[in-house]
């Protein structure tokens, strides 16, 4: 699997898998009707568990362009390589909404809350203020991305000191701190933190033909992609102060 590859399958599993409780719990004559927030969260880390656990391997599973951005701020990606990883990104999470949509098709037509069929696409404020909007959104992102800096090369070692690494187990933590975030943070806007899983499903609802839908809200649309950026560069820059004084 090429990296390319590896970022489309994994965003798109975390996409299909993330997008696909918020459907569950939200759209109507569902199992999961009604299920809640605790669900929504464990469900969503649960999703970030799979597609690192897939790409991981192939990309290094950045799944989410605020990664990427964050982890090139810091030189420890290769700017160059950028432009395809969030390209990747991106049309994993277009299908991935896109199979959502196949799985709850007759859901969506038994649903005529039209905030609630966008809310399984992309995120929608609790409450729209935009600066505060935007605010959440960096600091959920600057945790995220704070976090997977020091994540990042997690390894174990037997008693000798040899390296035996956490194969896929080292998708856990990750998925452990988007878990944080959601329970801690998520309440104002939804939690984006990554603007290809906003990004991404806004287009597919744009473009599906879902007969109740309404609008996109293109209006709140930069706030779960810039908000995200800010964040990476925010934790970025602390990340190296830090470091240049160790």
């Amino acid at each position: 699997m090429t990296p390319f590859t590896a970022e489309l399958i994994g965003t798109m599993l975390l996409i299909l898998l993330g997008n696909g409780v918020v459907a569950n719990v939200v759209l109507n004559k569902t199992k999961g009707n009604n299920g809640g927030w605790i669900v929504v969260t464990a469900a969503w880390a649960f999703a970030v568990f799979v597609g690192v656990a897939v790409a991981g391997p192939y990309s290094g599973a950045h799944i989410n362009p605020a990664v990427t951005l964050g982890l090139a701020f810091t030189g420890k990606f290769a700017w160059s390589l950028v432009p395809a990883y969030i390209l990747a990104q991106m049309i994993g999470a277009i299908i991935g909404a896109g199979l959502v949509w196949l799985s709850y098709k007759d859901h969506y037509a038994a649903t005529e809350d039209k905030g609630g069929i966008l809310a399984t696409f992309a995120t929608v404020p609790a409450i729209r203020k935009p600066m505060s909007n935007l605010m959440t959104e960096v600091i959920g992102t600057f945790v995220l991305i704070f976090a997977v800096f020091y994540l990042t090369g997690a390894s174990l070692a037997d008693a000798t000191g040899t390296p035996i690494g956490l194969g896929s187990v080292g998708a856990l933590p990750v998925s452990l701190v988007v878990f944080a975030i959601g329970l801690s943070l998520g309440g104002p806007t939804g939690y984006a933190i990554n603007p290809a899983r906003d990004l991404g499903p806004r287009i597919a609802h744009a473009f599906l033909p879902i007969k109740t839908k309404g609008g996109s809200d293109w209006g709140y649309a930069w706030i779960p992609v810039v908000g995200p950026i800010i964040g990476a560069a925010i934790a970025a820059g602390l990340y190296m102060l830090i470091i240049s004084y160790i």
